[in-house]
């Protein structure tokens, strides 16, 4: 009979770097999309055809719904995300991507 190795332990894929935690951009806040959440909500996904979408609403309103661009990366549609919710806050303009 084979014998079965026996699982050798090695760094956990997808683990969490609990010393360099600090080393994420700390000066990051998104304080749009903070403030929205404690009312409304924001989603990231697929929408298909269209590809990853982000949208921040709430139940009076869709604030902004965008189309991730070409190489942006995650933490950049999400500055853009909050940034949009500003600018409807503020200047009452919406922002949708998805609809033209």
């Amino acid at each position: 009979m084979e014998r079965r190795r026996k699982p050798t332990a090695g760094k956990a894929r997808g683990s969490v770097n609990r010393a360099g935690r600090k080393s994420v951009n700390s000066s990051l806040h998104l304080s749009h999309i903070a403030d929205l959440i404690t009312s409304g909500e924001i989603t990231v996904g697929m929408l298909r055809p269209i590809g990853c979408v982000a949208t921040a609403a709430d139940e009076d309103c869709t604030y902004a719904m965008l189309v991730r661009r070409k190489n942006e990366s995650l933490l950049e549609l999400l500055t853009r995300l909050d940034q949009a919710i500003a600018k409807a806050q503020e200047k009452n303009i919406f922002t949708d991507e998805i609809n033209g």
